[in-house]
């Protein structure tokens, strides 16, 4: 089990269930013996975590495991502490729930240590800010969004746009280079993604350096609220003692936000917004301030965001943005196209993206880039009424230019490499940069758009004209 229950501890009985809510009564005592707010309790087998208390002091639980079977009556007991998972050494290379248990049909974990999954972000006094890059051997990334070493950067899209498959492919391209520990947390995640990249990242060779975490879609709304700060303890122990870099990799926060919400909604609370829970901006800012840069180490954070319909106006999207130094926003138009990753180059953006801290070629072909894009983009329109050959000779140029950038700024992604039958290419920034500016700086092109599609760098040839 995650825990063994303290015998001294207090003992009560089950008073209601509803769902996944359990209401525990324990008698007075004029003591502190009683169970407190985010104490671990046991029915049984079945783990139950204190979220308040009710009307005639009984104290109203979320249950971590399905609830069959309890009954009115039932024993509870209080284990005297919150929930505490396993940290260290011995948890590298490991698939585990959000009690620290195996999920990989292995033996438990042999850690000297464990700890409360609530815990305090570091205090300001002990914050720093590193202004460095991240490079990921992505094309868009790299050019119109560059991530920060020890920031969030958030990967929004709607379903089907491919977050998942831009998640796994940071991980290929990153966990190899990555000199600290790489953490995955899976928050609601489908059994098959598990599966998947458990097997990918053995076969890759990096499982040995990483941790996995997952709290599936099928289990209990409490178990995928929680497992996000188990994973969150297991990173803080490699940056503070340790005091090792971690690459922290969340696929989906908006599971997060609806697994509050199923809960809020369980224990009786008035929904605000769009039926969001009202303590929303609470609970995220929970755990995204536990995510930062100290003088031990960083934790880097990458997180996948599903946007409900596609609308980037919804509550939940609109305070995950209030966290993050970069957005990556994938583009369902772009995907319809093909044009893959679907990275809006219009609306992603990057805190990092300044001459002081990429240099000021990269930004100034950045600022070209984002810019030739936006022409073309108005123009869509008379093109579609008039015809191409209605514009002038400029626009033509900056319509030529526009297309081909679109899709060098396509690549192959080795995740997908036994779909597609092709190999993936990692881009070094260098390349994409010299590729850019070759693009920019003509006005009329001798090979075709077709040639600019899923390559990774341009031949040397073409830079050098």
């Amino acid at each position: 089990m995650a825990a063994t229950p303290d015998t001294q501890a207090a003992t009560g009985r089950i008073v209601a269930v509803r769902g996944g809510i359990v209401d525990a009564l324990f008698p007075a005592t004029t003591d502190e013996s009683g169970p407190q707010i985010d104490d671990l309790l046991y029915a049984g087998d079945i783990a139950l975590q204190v979220m308040s208390f009710v009307d005639g002091g009984a104290a109203r639980c979320i249950a971590l495991h399905p609830v069959q079977g309890l009954g009115l009556g039932t024993p509870v007991r209080a284990t005297g502490g919150p929930v505490k998972v396993p940290v260290g050494e011995a948890v590298l290379g490991r698939m585990l729930n959000v009690f620290g248990d195996p999920i990989d049909d292995q033996p438990p974990p042999d850690a000297a240590d464990r700890r409360s999954i609530h815990r305090t972000p570091p205090p300001l006094s002990d914050r720093v800010l590193r202004a460095e890059v991240l490079e990921t051997g992505i094309k868009a990334i790299d050019l119109l969004a560059p991530i920060e070493r020890g920031g969030k950067t958030g990967l929004f899209g709607g379903a089907g746009v491919g977050k998942t498959v831009l998640l796994s492919e940071l991980i290929h391209n990153t966990v190899e280079h990555h000199h600290g520990v790489s953490l995955f947390c899976g928050i609601g995640e489908r059994s098959r993604e598990a599966e998947e990249l458990w097997r990918e990242m053995g076969e890759a060779g990096v499982r040995d350096r990483m941790v996995m975490l997952f709290g599936q879609m099928n289990e209990s709304p409490g178990v995928r609220f929680l497992v996000g700060k188990s994973a969150l303890t297991m990173a803080e122990w490699f940056r503070d003692d340790r005091k090792q870099d971690v690459l922290l990799l969340i696929d989906n926060v908006f599971r997060y936000v609806q697994a509050g919400s199923e809960v809020s909604g369980l224990m009786g609370r008035m929904p605000s917004r769009v039926g969001y829970q009202p303590t929303l901006a609470t609970e995220l800012a929970t755990l995204q301030e536990r995510i930062a840069s100290t003088r031990s180490g960083a934790i880097t954070s990458i997180q996948a965001v599903y946007v409900p319909a596609d609308d980037f106006t919804d509550p939940a999207a609109a305070h995950i943005f209030s966290h993050l130094s970069a957005s990556v926003v994938l583009s369902r138009k772009r995907a319809s196209e093909g044009l893959y990753p679907a990275v809006d180059p219009l609306a992603s953006s990057s805190v990092m993206l300044t001459p002081n801290v990429v240099g000021q070629r990269h930004y100034d072909i950045a600022r070209a880039v984002r810019r030739t894009l936006a022409e073309y983009d108005d123009l869509r329109d008379i093109i579609a009424m008039l015809g191409i050959e209605e514009l002038s000779a400029h626009d033509r140029a900056v319509v030529a230019r526009a297309r081909r950038l679109e899709r060098f700024l396509t690549q192959p992604f080795a995740t997908v490499s036994l779909s597609t039958g092709e190999g993936g290419k990692m881009v070094p920034l260098s390349a994409t940069l010299d590729g850019c500016a070759a693009i920019l700086a003509q006005t009329s092109f001798e090979r075709p758009e077709s040639d600019y599609y899923m390559i990774g760098a341009l031949p040397e040839t073409e830079v050098a004209a």
